[in-house]
């Protein structure tokens, strides 16, 4: 029975592992200064949560086999201080996950949006057809009771391969530790401003990326990114390449068919960028075994990763959607997806919420980001610490844009108001945040949104 402990062990994947080598057999303990549902609970429930909230270098015993570090510790963190004068062994969360899948074949799902929707259909899909492999996963989805797995028996392994970086003292982007078999990239757009300052450097990660897939192994990419074409232009790398786009589908009274050799497929999810993350999905469940047949009669049950693109409530007049939007290029996808799919006047909510969003060089990117949407709303919670000694400007975000109709909302009651009492009858409400809107209950405001009568 080996001993770890997690320095910072609240992190949505951090506390996800803990909880799988507490499972797996492993004594496992864990600290941090500050721990938040839903990890706050999960911990409790599996009696891992700390006796008390801060560092002590107690924790740090002789026995420990090795320690887990997270990237919300510092680097002059007493407990890993500590750890260092001992000489116990030390891991970022993808160093350990690539050791312990050093003899899998391991999957990585790469891009700057779409990782948790297409890992989430592979695994749908595997598990319809009675086929099971380990994953790591960047947030919790249905069906699963943790975001992450492991075993001995399992031959692949599925992670969600995150271009942030390892810990305070292993500053390399996740998904460089992990050595894909078998790589995809979704897309490329320019996010993480605070450690990546320009485009180049992010998209550069990408280059390494590639070229940490192994000698003889896969990559499947989206044709339709410039900047991944850009990438490849010239690789040599001993790597075979497949390119996939959007699946051919069409719609009929607001339903996504696909287009298949036996016939059309109805799905429950929808929107074009949904369409090429099935393709992607659908290219690695080839590689791991299913055939065509198998995908198609397993995805048509696939109702979409928790909280992207997720119907909250409907009626006849009105339907509220959720989604993770934390870029650009995602705000962008999923107004035009709720937009062509529903065929009725959208409410659009954003919450600016990422350090990059409150960048002003990075704001120029969300260009005619609510351009098809005719009631834009940015809200902005002002108790958010990331806004902390930033400098913030309306008329600024309004030219970033290109669009004079955003309201801004401050205050999450002032924004449960505005949604509540919002006169319009036919409406789609679409609320798009990695963040929680300030602790906005999003079940109730749907509910009572679609209760509405004017």
């Amino acid at each position: 029975m080996k001993r770890v402990h997690f320095i910072s062990v609240g992190g949505s994947v951090m506390h996800s592992l803990a909880i799988e080598l507490k499972r797996l057999g492993y004594i496992v303990t864990g600290s941090d200064d500050a721990i938040y549902e839903p990890s706050k609970s999960s911990l409790i429930n599996n009696d891992i949560y700390p006796n008390k909230l801060g560092w002590f270098e107690s924790n740090i015993t002789d026995d420990l086999d090795f320690i887990i570090l997270g990237m919300h510790a510092k680097s002059d963190n007493s407990e890993l201080k500590l750890a260092k004068q001992k000489k116990i062994k030390i891991y970022s969360f993808p160093e350990f996950i690539f050791e312990y899948s050093k003899n899998k074949t391991r999957v990585v799902i790469a891009g700057s949006h779409g990782k948790t929707t297409i890992s989430s259909m592979i695994l749908h899909v595997l598990k319809d057809n009675g086929k099971y492999a380990d994953y790591l996963l960047g947030a919790k989805i249905e069906g699963l009771t943790n975001s992450v797995s492991l075993s001995q028996q399992n031959e692949f392994i599925i992670i969600e391969g995150d271009e942030y970086l390892s810990s305070r003292i292993h500053d390399i982007p996740k998904f460089h530790v992990y050595q894909p078999n078998i790589a995809l990239i979704s897309g490329i757009s320019w996010d993480h401003v605070n450690v990546f300052p320009t485009f180049n450097i992010y998209k550069n990660q990408f280059k390494i990326f590639i070229d940490k897939i192994v000698n003889g192994g896969v990559l499947i990419y989206n044709n339709n990114d410039l900047h991944i074409l850009s990438l490849l232009d010239g690789n040599q790398n001993y790597i075979r390449k497949i390119p996939y786009t959007e699946h051919n589908f069409l719609t009929r009274d607001g339903r996504f068919f696909i287009e298949t050799d036996e016939g059309l497929i109805p799905l429950k999810i929808f929107g074009k960028h949904n369409m090429e993350n099935l393709s992607a999905a659908k290219q690695v469940c080839n590689l791991i075994g299913l055939t065509d047949d198998q995908f198609y009669n397993s995805i048509r049950s696939f109702k979409g990763a928790s909280n992207r693109l997720e119907i909250v409530e409907t009626n006849s007049i009105r339907t509220v959607i959720k989604d993770f939007a934390h870029s650009p290029s995602k705000l962008k996808a999923s107004i035009d997806a709720v937009k062509s799919n529903f065929k009725v006047d959208l409410l659009a909510v954003y919450e600016l919420y990422t350090f990059s969003s409150f960048d002003e060089k990075f704001q120029n990117e969300y260009e005619e980001g609510f351009s098809s949407c005719d009631y834009p709303v940015i809200f902005i919670d002002k108790f958010n610490p990331k806004l902390k000694n930033r400098r913030f400007d309306e008329e600024s975000l309004k030219k970033s844009f290109k669009n004079d109709k955003i309201v801004f909302i401050y205050n999450k009651d002032e924004l449960n108001d505005y949604l509540i009492n919002f006169e319009k009858q036919k409406i789609c409400l679409l609320l798009m945040s990695s963040g929680k809107f300030g602790g906005l209950d999003i079940d109730l405001i749907a509910k009572n949104f679609c209760k509405y009568v004017g």
